[in-house]
């Protein structure tokens, strides 16, 4: 059957497809759509790393992380760490990861440790000789000096 004839058998039928347009309660705008794939990325980053912090204070990292590592952001007044929207966007974001079993949040321990399958979907992003493995390799570096960081100033209090 070629696309002439499936036209003309639904308008024989009187096949009718509904759409319905009037929910967009749930709908995000293009800039987080934009954002959320890649707000993604970096919480599957951090998520497949041994080193954990605790799921209270993720929407900070996130932030944290994207702010050091990224060249727009560096000495910025921002404090990216700190913003509502990107908090909301990395809950969206670790929504789906989650529903998408890319991520396990493990509440009673208070972490968030990827999935063999996201695991696979980090590695292979950063595989890549692109610019989006190399912004990556500098957020998980940036995550490690985070992480150390934070390390350092609980052994001098």
């Amino acid at each position: 059957m070629n696309i002439d004839d499936f036209f003309d058998s639904t308008t024989i039928s009187n096949i009718e497809v509904n759409v319905i347009t009037d929910n967009k309660a749930n709908r995000l705008d293009n800039e987080a759509l934009f954002q959320l794939p890649f707000i993604s990325l970096v919480i599957l980053l951090l998520a497949k790393d041994r080193k954990k912090f605790p799921i209270e204070s993720f929407g900070i990292l996130v932030g944290q992380v994207i702010e050091s590592s990224m060249v727009a952001f560096k000495g910025s007044s921002q404090h990216l760490g700190w913003s509502a929207n990107l908090r909301i966007r990395t809950v969206k974001s670790l929504s789906f990861l989650e529903q998408a079993n890319l991520v396990i949040v493990h509440n009673n321990k208070g972490q968030i440790i990827a999935t063999e399958l996201g695991k696979k979907v980090i590695n292979s992003a950063l595989s890549q000789n692109d610019n989006l493995a190399y912004n990556l390799s500098e957020i998980s570096k940036a995550y490690r000096n985070i992480h150390t960081s934070k390390q350092l100033d609980m052994e001098i209090e």
